[in-house]
């Protein structure tokens, strides 16, 4: 249970309502976050941007990358309810209870390829509170392992963008039970 009160789809604006309605509709629900940033039109539709440009749309990154971010960086922050939801959202996008597992348990369990396990600690180590002392030679780094400067651009937003969700989520209370 939240540590505020969160408004109900009948006490959110006609705008948010409208762009809940297909979530109610599909799902029978609005999840707490969802609710939270309900309470501030500017903060939902400029978080709702973020989600549709960075994770829903089509990306430079694959959507198994992408979600493997999300659950990295929600666990590295101890944001439960964030690694929940995006267990969900994994295994409605693919990707299997395998590969979650593998994701959960670290960059180095993951079966993949060193390429891309650079490209993940590089996104959690960008979450993490000293990233000013990210130096040029770690993006040079991942550029000679192939990785273009908008795809390492696109990890790191999708990294601060998780930082941001994490910290409403644990400062609010969000999937806290009782």
């Amino acid at each position: 249970m939240a540590y505020i009160d969160l408004p109900e789809f009948g006490e959110m604006t006609p705008a948010i309502q409208d762009k809940a309605r297909p979530i109610m509709e599909k799902t029978g629900q609005l999840g707490e976050i969802f609710k939270l940033i309900a309470l501030d039109e500017k903060v939902y539709f400029a978080t709702d941007t973020m989600v549709q440009k960075y994770l829903l749309d089509e990306t430079h990154l694959s959507y198994e990358i992408k979600e493997a971010i999300a659950l990295l960086v929600s666990k590295e922050n101890s944001c439960r309810m964030c690694v929940d939801v995006h267990k969900g959202i994994a295994k409605m996008l693919g990707l299997s209870e395998q590969r979650i597992g593998e994701i959960l348990e670290g960059i180095d369990s993951i079966d993949t390829d060193e390429k891309e396990k650079a490209l993940l600690r590089f996104a959690v180590r960008a979450s993490q509170k000293d990233n000013y002392k990210i130096g040029k030679e770690e993006i040079d780094a991942l550029k000679a392992l192939g990785w273009s400067d908008v795809e390492i651009l696109e990890a790191v937003a999708i990294a601060g963008y998780f930082n941001y969700i994490n910290t409403l989520s644990n400062v609010f209370g969000l999937g806290q039970q009782g």
